[in-house]
């Protein structure tokens, strides 16, 4: 889901009495040390099972150690920063709206991974020179409290549009798009509906007016400022959020009975479609344990545990998704989009543009 690029699991997971993946550390120039290790560099949000992690050591031979570096932007970031002395031997999570980022800094190795016949034609982006593998993809949405809403007397906003209504003023919380892949995308996802031009400035303009706070990271706007994040306790004061529509689940995850609906709900109408990469990292130490871990990520085995654990869609097409999933997320059938190209011709300069709209 995500950020999944997407809903970051790594809280809620913990909340919710998931097994998170084992042997994380922090950032640094930490490659594989032996060739019976291999590496994987991740944003915060990813997750396993550790069933699934041993499955994999006990076939492969191989051991996982897991570096995480912040956000997916950060993450990103810091590989770019160190890719000639890569932190490790595979990166997990660059998105489309990053993936030309780290393409043109030559950050990969070409490989095809095993599987990749099941994944459709419209995820793989890079499917001539096979510098990434497509392994998920999911939804960027505005997610409100449902109890909010309720207790308020209040519809919830259905568009991006909506949010500019003043019966809304004050209430949403979005991620920083210079520091966050999801609100880079609800970013994007503003300049797909209203315009590359002056169209999404002036629409930033209105909703900075209308009260938007901006955080850092998906981490601090869901679990500290999400008024309907279980993993926050309800702490938040802000009944509206830059998620994913696969946020739901996870907020229903381990509950019973099994509720009726989720406490959390979808704007269908604010969503930008967000596809998450992997890749071998150009200089990895371990190049053959590199291959053998994206062909793990690419697997049935990994891309069915994905869901739950990560809260996205798995790349592969013939990958089963559990009914919680199915029943309690959003279904969006028509994302905003914006081509590669225009994405990598615009990302930069507007980041700084929004920076400088709704930061100062």
């Amino acid at each position: 889901m995500s950020t999944t690029s997407r809903i970051t699991a790594a809280a809620l997971a913990a909340a919710a009495g998931m097994t998170a993946l084992a042997g994380c550390g922090s950032s640094g120039n930490s490659g594989s040390a032996d060739a019976k290790t291999v590496t994987l560099v991740s944003h915060d949000s990813f997750n396993a099972s550790k069933s699934v992690l041993a499955a994999f050591e006990k076939e492969s031979g191989y051991k996982v150690k897991m570096i995480k570096g912040g956000d997916a932007g950060e993450a990103v970031n810091k590989a770019i920063l160190s890719k000639d002395n890569p932190q490790g031997d595979v990166f997990f999570g660059i998105d489309n709206a990053l993936l030309s980022r780290g393409l043109n800094a030559g950050l990969f190795t070409s490989y095809k991974a095993q599987g990749l016949d099941s994944v459709p034609a419209d995820l793989q982006l890079d499917k001539d020179a096979h510098r990434v593998t497509p392994l998920d993809y999911g939804d960027i949405c505005v997610n409100y409290d449902r109890a909010y809403f309720t207790a308020h007397k209040l519809t919830p906003p259905q568009s991006f549009d909506d949010l500019l209504k003043p019966q809304y003023k004050g209430l949403l919380v979005t991620e920083n798009s210079a520091t966050s892949s999801p609100g880079l995308a609800f970013q994007l996802g503003t300049i797909a509906t209203h315009g590359g031009g002056g169209g999404w400035s002036d629409y930033w303009k209105k909703l900075k007016a209308n009260g938007v706070e901006v955080v850092n990271s998906w981490e601090q706007a869901y679990n500290e400022r999400f008024s309907g994040s279980a993993a926050g306790k309800g702490k938040g004061d802000k009944p509206l959020v830059v998620s994913y529509a696969s946020s739901p689940p996870a907020e229903v995850m381990g509950k019973t009975p099994a509720p009726k609906e989720a406490p959390t709900g979808v704007a269908t109408g604010t969503c930008f479609r967000q596809i998450e990469f992997g890749g071998l990292l150009k200089g990895a130490k371990n190049e053959k344990g590199g291959k053998a871990l994206l062909d793990f990520l690419l697997s049935k085995k990994f891309q069915e545990d994905m869901p739950l654990q990560m809260f996205v869609n798995p790349a592969r097409k013939d990958a089963k998704v559990p009914e919680l999933f199915t029943r309690y997320g959003a279904t969006i059938d028509k994302p905003a989009t914006l081509a590669p190209a225009t994405i990598n011709k615009n990302r930069d300069q507007w980041i700084k543009q929004w920076s400088s709209l709704v930061l100062k």
